[in-house]
């Protein structure tokens, strides 16, 4: 089978197909990465990526390179391509549409085109059309994992969605067959269905977070605990305790742009989904939420001035597990404060610099404490709950800690002399 692009999903569906016991060539057009590759160096920070690269090389399985005719003799190939967000939140299909155009020359007659990348509803509607006439059935596949847990959910995956039209039903067996091993449930529909069905996930994640950080306001305004109202909406079955922790907002790679782009796909249906265009207003609303609960932890007042006042930052990732930065909340909030005059230095275990260089990203936490009017907790690394807290507090000007991920724990931080505010806990807080 082959594989195009070797990105996020593109490397990760090889290295677990390979892993799987199938054959793998991936093509990609970065010659740099293609050469990395080859030699086993894998710069996505994705626990057991690098180990199953290596493994799939050292067996003879997965074979990477930039030349698409390697591709001439498979019989499945996904498309693993980029679909940013683009113009007024529509998705940005040029780079699949390009290479779409090159398989007809290229495949052997009945290799089944997969769409793996998260595309626009209708997509493999249009690409059967153009495909499907000339031998190449189209079968919808989107993938459903999570960064920092790529590989452990591709091979014990929920569920396997496979979108394709009758006459390719086929088509579509052969695709569930290489997932054989993960004995994970099979669900057959139409493509339409397959595709909103990823868009659909994940702005649902989206609104469950949204609504999580209103509710945490909420709680601030009449002294409840957000902790113990997540804990006690997640026993509810129907609802589930995933996504009910407030922080300073959704981001990554995936939830943004989908969130944008099923919103744009119901306003070209004529659909209000005004649920969705109020999450992503909420979402937004949240990072600068977030830095007035700074300006306030420190100055007292919610607008107060934080020019040339040294913060230290810990994690700017989007969420811990990854090193991705794509539409970080954690860095939106450090620009913000940057943009305010605050004197930046954050630790994050995933990030090594910042482009433009508003932060200093230090590689030591104890770091980021010293001389620090607050720690500001923007990540929610593991690890930041086993810190010597009264390390930090001995090297800080003022020991304050703004945990914008309920992380920590207050007792603890108490202990060690710090003042903590969390978000959606601190009952002084109120609304304005």
């Amino acid at each position: 089978m082959g594989v195009i692009g070797a990105g996020y999903v593109g490397l990760t569906s090889a290295a677990c197909f390979t892993h799987l016991g199938h054959r793998v060539v991936c093509v990609d057009n970065d010659r740099s990465k293609v050469d990395e590759l080859e030699r086993g160096e894998v710069t996505i920070a994705e626990p057991g990526l690098t180990e199953l690269v290596r493994d799939g090389l050292g067996r003879g399985r997965l074979r990477f390179t930039t030349a698409p005719r390697e591709l001439s003799d498979v019989d499945v190939v996904l498309l693993c391509l980029p679909t940013p967000e683009g113009k007024d939140g529509d998705a940005d299909v040029r780079v699949l549409d390009e290479v779409v155009a090159t398989l007809p020359g290229l495949l052997a007659p009945g290799c089944v085109v997969v769409t793996k990348s998260t595309v626009p509803v209708g997509t493999g509607a249009r690409l059967e059309e153009s495909l499907g006439r000339r031998g190449l059935p189209v079968v919808s596949n989107p993938e459903f994992l999570r960064e920092g847990h790529a590989v452990e959910d591709f091979l014990n995956p929920d569920r396997i969605v496979l979108g394709a039209v009758p006459a390719n039903r086929a088509a579509a067996e052969r695709v569930a067959a290489l997932y054989g091993e993960t004995n994970a449930p099979v669900w057959f529909t139409d493509p339409a269905s397959a595709e909103l069905a990823k868009y659909a996930s994940n702005a649902f994640l989206a609104l469950k977070v949204s609504y999580v950080n209103v509710l945490a306001e909420l709680c601030e305004h009449y002294g409840a605990d957000i902790r113990d109202v997540g804990r006690l909406m997640g026993l509810d079955s129907r609802i589930g305790p995933a996504f009910l922790v407030p922080g300073p907002g959704w981001g990554g790679s995936c939830l943004p742009k989908d969130t944008a782009a099923l919103l744009r796909t119901a306003e070209h249906a004529g659909v209000d989904f005004g649920i969705l265009r109020d999450a992503m207003k909420a979402n937004a609303r949240q990072r600068a939420a977030v830095v007035r609960k700074i300006r306030l932890a420190i100055t007292g007042v919610s607008d107060g001035s934080l020019s040339g006042i040294r913060i230290g930052l810990l994690g700017l990732a989007f969420k811990a597990g990854t090193g991705d930065l794509r539409d970080s909340p954690a860095l939106a909030v450090a620009r913000e404060l940057a943009r305010s005059g605050a004197v930046l230095t954050a630790y994050d275990p995933g990030v090594e610099a910042v482009e433009p260089d508003t932060v200093q990203v230090v590689d030591d936490p104890y770091l980021v404490a010293k001389d620090a009017a607050a720690l500001v907790v923007l990540t929610e690394w593991p690890e930041f709950r086993e810190l010597d807290w009264d390390r930090l507090a001995a090297v800080t000007e003022r020991a304050v800690v703004v945990d914008a991920r309920n992380l920590l724990d207050p007792a603890t931080l108490g202990e060690a002399g710090f003042t903590h505010t969390g978000l959606g806990t601190d009952p002084n807080r109120r609304t304005g």
